[in-house]
């Protein structure tokens, strides 16, 4: 979709690489304060960031305890997430 791997939960985003960065879904309610952490910008693909997404660098990864924090965070957000809703398919004409 964008480029890279991404990690789905009940049939949503919830992690993925793009290039050497890591995309979490963090929801909307963390967006602005972890925006502040080092390393961690909006994720904007569209010209249009997404709320609810952030994009770390490397430098805002501190080995693998920097990874669990973000995983950590992307993983409890899909937890109280409402799963996706079932599309219907798209009948033919």
């Amino acid at each position: 979709m964008f480029g890279g791997i991404t990690f789905m939960i009940n049939d949503r985003m919830c992690a993925g690489i793009i290039k050497e960065s890591l995309m979490a879904r963090i929801g909307p309610g963390l967006h602005q304060a972890l925006l502040q952490k080092k390393g961690c910008h909006e994720m904007d693909f569209t010209a249009r960031p997404m709320a609810g997404f952030v994009v770390i660098s490397p430098d805002g990864i501190d080995r693998d305890r920097g990874l669990d924090y973000w995983i950590g965070l992307a993983f409890n957000y899909k937890q109280i997430a409402k799963p996706a809703k079932k599309r219907s398919p798209k009948k033919k004409k």
